[in-house]
């Protein structure tokens, strides 16, 4: 067996003025058959008009309410912190890209050294503080002593 309908019994559980559940009430009531216009215009102490209006606003905005949303929970606001963290990743991704065009652009000069305008000594120097390449004039086990005969 069901519940009985508490029809606009329904609207005193919800947060709001006395008056205007009183007023949402009056609506529910009319809408469901259980009062005529008249009577609720009588019970507000409004013109059939302003009954109208209300009802017109209280109606669109329920509607208005029920309208689907966006499915899932809404977007989270991003810190300050982590604004400052994605920008920081930017900038380590941008240098990246830069430091493997500025290594490109040696190797470029020390084997074609007409097409940049870096001198090829300057490309074999960064090449060499880069790591890339290795130092001219050492060899591995001439570090010093007696020199070869």
């Amino acid at each position: 067996m069901s519940r009985p309908p508490k029809g606009s019994e329904l609207v005193e559980k919800y947060a709001g003025s006395d008056e205007a559940k009183a007023r949402l009430k009056t609506i529910i009531a009319t809408v469901a058959g259980e009062m005529t216009v008249s009577e609720a215009c009588g019970k507000l102490g409004i013109s059939e008009t302003r009954f109208y209006q209300l009802r017109d606003e209280a109606l669109s905005g329920a509607l208005l309410e029920l309208e689907p949303g966006m499915a899932g929970r809404p977007k989270e606001e991003e810190t300050e912190e982590q604004k400052h963290v994605r920008m920081l990743e930017s900038q380590v991704q941008r240098l990246k890209i830069e430091l493997r065009a500025a290594e490109i652009r040696a190797k470029i000069a020390v084997v074609m050294p007409q097409v940049l305008t870096i001198s090829r000594e300057e490309a074999k120097k960064s090449l060499e503080e880069m790591g890339i390449l290795e130092k001219e004039g050492k060899k591995p086990g001439h570090g010093g002593g007696t020199p070869d005969r």
